[in-house]
């Protein structure tokens, strides 16, 4: 019957009964095996739909992280470019751009996580890049994590080899929490009157902050730019109700008690030999119009470190409505050291003409005219303004080579080695002011040098000033 093929190894029942039995245990187990085959080709087809899917996904992904990236690369070029790679058309506020920098970063993060699950478990790993060690002050906790004891380990003694040891950073959230204060009042037994502590001062007496909640509002306000509307609907996730009205009035107050060591941050820079002075808008909004005016918020700033002085680094700031010299002559009212400034017009009210050993010594900022002409080399390629960049170059590196010492060898070196390079610049601008139109930038930029030109030159012969 089986002809060459194998006799089956099991052997059939010789009752017939028996054999029925035997017949349909075999049909129900071919059932089984035929519904097995079945699921398995059902789930063979899925893995191979879930493999394109995957593979879709991937090159999706990979697409999508190219043209993020450019974006990027474009935004980029957008906000921190040159002025004349910035594109003009782009109406976004530094904000703004900040935000639409994280929203596309954060973008292609999730599709390189989404392409490393969908990729195959067998790629190499890539080799871990050296990562900047977190600040050593940062508070270290501990953990050992020690292997499980198995069944086939006891009675073996464990032998160290060594500690894979790794960092990551954690953070314990800020915290609400109440401090309460007892003061207990005491008598005396057979004696009048009653003894207690004096309550502890607070700037905010009677209230309900702490200096460090006061402290923790104002940085978050005025350091971080966090709102009192949005720090209000953040207490409120902890239960803890403090309108913003409330605490504006608390910042009102801390202010008042800030002044005292602003002005005498102030003073301080004033007492210095050398200070650095600058205006900037500050957009301010108007209360009850919705709009916002033009104010200024005037820099005075002190670093002795350039002439190897040891005086505090300090820098103040005074918030005004104008732009006025009355403003810094108030600011800087009886500084007679030297001032180092822009072009800007008012500051000569700290330093009145023909007014003998009264006022500040204004010294102009090189910074500021290399600025005027680098940009016409760059945009306008003119030979004027590249021979004015290059020569300047000169002045750089000496003051790189003298920066830190004393102010009678820094102005000794400059007077060696800058004094004729400036003689040559203003040489170069007096015989080209006369050839060029009166209206072009280049002339505009000459004639903010030539008119300030006392300024420009008090570094040669001060080595206070830079």
């Amino acid at each position: 019957m089986f002809g060459a093929m194998e006799r089956p190894d099991f052997t059939l029942p010789d009752d017939v009964e028996a054999l029925k039995a035997f017949a349909l245990a075999m049909a129900q187990k071919a059932g089984v095996l035929e519904a097995e085959v079945a699921n398995l080709k059902v789930e063979n087809a899925l893995a191979e739909a879930r493999l394109q899917d995957l593979t879709h996904i991937h090159a999706d992904a990979e697409e999508r992280i190219k043209n993020l990236t450019s974006i990027l690369k474009i935004f980029s070029r957008a906000r921190f470019g040159r002025k004349s790679e910035k594109l003009r058309h782009i109406a976004l506020t530094d904000e703004q751009q900040a935000e639409l920098f994280d929203d596309i970063a954060t973008g292609i993060a999730e599709l390189e996580t989404l392409v490393k699950k969908a990729g195959s478990g067998d790629k190499p790993k890539r080799a871990p890049r050296p990562r900047k060690a977190f600040p050593a002050h940062l508070e270290r906790i501990e953990q050992t994590i020690e292997p499980k004891a198995l069944p086939e380990h006891e009675g073996k003694t464990k032998v160290l080899i060594r500690v894979e040891t790794s960092e990551r950073l954690d953070v314990v959230r800020a915290k609400f929490r109440v401090m309460v204060t007892h003061r207990p009042i005491y008598a005396f037994k057979g004696e009048d009157g009653v003894i207690q502590a004096p309550a502890p001062p607070h700037i905010i007496e009677g209230g309900i902050p702490t200096e460090a909640l006061l402290a923790q509002v104002a940085v978050s306000k005025y350091a971080d730019g966090l709102p009192l509307y949005r720090q209000e609907a953040i207490y409120a996730r902890d239960k803890v109700e403090i309108s913003r009205g409330l605490m504006a009035q608390w910042m009102g107050a801390v202010g008042f008690e800030l002044m005292i060591i602003s002005d005498y941050i102030l003073d301080q820079i004033k007492q210095a030999e050398r200070i650095f002075a600058d205006e900037t808008t500050l957009p301010t909004l108007t209360p009850g119009t919705g709009k916002a005016r033009k104010c200024y918020l005037w820099a005075y700033a002190r670093d002795d470190r350039p002439f190897g002085g040891s005086g505090p680094i300090l820098v103040a700031f005074r918030f005004e409505d104008s732009r006025a010299g009355d403003c810094v002559a108030d600011h800087l009212d009886g500084y007679n050291g030297i001032v180092q400034v822009d072009g800007y017009n008012g500051y000569n009210s700290i330093a009145p003409k023909g007014a003998a050993n009264s006022g500040a010594v204004l010294a102009g900022c090189w910074a500021h005219l290399r600025r005027k002409f680098y940009d016409l080399h760059v945009s306008d390629a003119l030979p004027v303004a590249t021979a004015t960049v290059e020569m300047m170059k000169a002045l750089w590196q000496v003051e790189d080579d003298i920066r830190g010492r004393a102010p009678e060898l820094r102005a000794k070196a400059r007077q060696q080695n800058s004094a004729k390079v400036v003689a040559d610049l203003f040489k170069l601008w007096e015989t080209t002011l006369p050839r060029i139109s009166g209206k072009s930038k280049l002339a505009v930029a000459i004639r903010y040098a030539l008119k300030r030109r006392e300024g420009f030159e008090v570094f040669l012969h001060n080595g206070l000033a830079e």
